[in-house]
């Protein structure tokens, strides 16, 4: 099994993370937006028009956002590179599958940290086992990782994680 790229390219993306998530004007963000709806600050290249100085515009939430590589792999791989540039049709598609993709591969890079934790066998399985649940074989789209196979392990997840805090301490 191979896991998939879990490091944002944002040269590869379709500038999900601009449209997909609302914006609630406060100190993360210098303005109002609705889900499924473009940040008037996005450039027609797809790239931020205000990139250099988000933090001083009051983009906080913009230069701490990660999609741990989410964003490529829907454009690239669930929807062969088209955008929603290229069919409008497909933005409310391609903003659920970051939704649904995003908090999986923030998973998936919490349990390659604790692959790399001097775990007991039984954790150690676990880990691996939770890692293949959320790595389904050849998804072709979002529905691949709505199953309750996914899902389910994607909600062990906490338990999971509080299981190790003995191990990550002793690691330091």
């Amino acid at each position: 099994m191979t896991l998939p790229e879990l490091k944002e390219d944002c040269s590869r993306c379709a500038a999900l993370c601009c449209l997909a998530y609302p914006f609630e004007e406060h100190e993360d963000f210098g303005l109002l937006k609705d889900a499924d709806t473009p940040c008037p600050n996005l450039g027609p290249d797809f790239r931020c028009t205000i990139h250099s100085g988000l933090a001083a515009c009051g983009f906080g939430g913009c230069v701490a956002y990660s999609c741990a590589g989410a964003g490529q792999r829907v454009t690239q791989a669930l929807f062969d590179g088209e955008t929603w540039r290229d069919d409008p049709d497909l933005l409310p598609h391609m903003t659920y599958a970051l939704r649904v993709l995003r908090p999986i591969h923030e998973a998936l890079l919490v349990l390659e940290e604790a692959a790399a934790l001097h775990l007991p066998g039984s954790l150690r399985s676990r880990c691996a086992a939770l890692t293949r649940a959320l790595c389904p074989p050849a998804p072709t789209s979002v529905w691949d990782f709505t199953e309750d196979s996914v899902q389910d392990a994607l909600a062990e997840l906490p338990e999971f994680v509080e299981r190790l805090a003995p191990f990550a301490q002793s690691s330091r």
